[in-house]
């Protein structure tokens, strides 16, 4: 990487604590570990970090909480809990706090590195990603801005959350090709999981609704192996800008 992503590893177990922050830092992050919940608290509202790692049993705050306050302050920074809570009820308690991720212990250093990676390259802010802009049939979708342009929708511009984004531009740079759920799974969502695995396929409906029947792309399923998401090869002027193509579509709409 060619600046450290900075990692809040938040672990009350100091030897456990010490030995994954030197992994990490042998690596390539920098990491602040911090061995209770009110420290790690503290720190997050003083430094800007790419990635939370928490555990979830510590004193003072627990994970759950510290999720919580984080998520309050900040809807983007990836959280990840390091627990041996293993059971299904623990793992949706964690979701449900604001987690994206959770690694149960004892963990391989490799595995970690690996989640971590997949993360910072979904929600690090690299030029590429912000200047991603596809041609979906008479769609224009801009993953930089969130947004699908419709020319022929009443409504032209929708919206998209931050997850859609994150699907539908996977989607458009595997375009064509066979994906296996697991495979989506691990690249937007970090694992391949029973919850994450429903989750993903009421993500996938949403992507769906934008093309009609008659649109040349098509999410397709393929039963008992994954999707593939057929897209036609044609790409926007090197000198396309979306804001004047909105205003354009929004002047002709008045004109009328």
């Amino acid at each position: 990487m060619d600046t450290k992503a900075k990692i809040l590893l938040v672990e009350d177990d100091f030897n456990l604590g010490a030995v994954t922050k030197k992994r990490l830092e042998e690596a390539g992050f920098f990491v602040e570990h911090c061995i209770d919940g009110d420290t790690a608290w503290k720190e997050f509202q003083r430094t800007m970090y790419d990635i939370c790692l928490l555990d979830v049993v510590m004193p003072k705050k627990d994970g759950f909480t510290l999720a919580q306050l984080i998520r309050r302050k900040n809807d983007f920074v990836p959280i990840l809990f390091l627990t041996s809570k293993s059971l299904d009820e623990d793992k949706i308690t964690g979701f449900k706090h604001g987690a994206d991720d959770y690694v149960t212990k004892p963990f391989s250093m490799q595995e970690l590195l690996y989640r971590i990676e997949v993360f910072l390259k979904r929600t690090r802010p690299l030029n590429a990603d912000k200047k991603a802009i596809y041609k979906l049939g008479n769609l224009i979708f801009d993953y930089g801005e969130l947004k699908i342009v419709n020319p022929d929708a009443k409504k032209k511009v929708k919206i998209l959350t931050q997850k859609e984004a994150d699907l539908l531009k996977f989607l458009c740079e595997n375009a064509n090709k066979t994906l296996k759920r697991e495979e989506i799974l691990y690249h937007v969502w970090g694992k391949d999981d029973y919850f994450l695995g429903r989750s993903m396929d009421v993500f996938i409906t949403k992507i769906r609704k934008n093309f009609p029947a008659e649109s040349p792309v098509k999410l397709e399923t393929l039963h008992g192996i994954g999707f593939k998401f057929h897209m036609p090869k044609d790409e926007l002027p090197q000198d396309f800008n979306l804001n004047e193509y909105i205003a354009s579509l929004q002047e002709n709409e008045s004109t009328e």
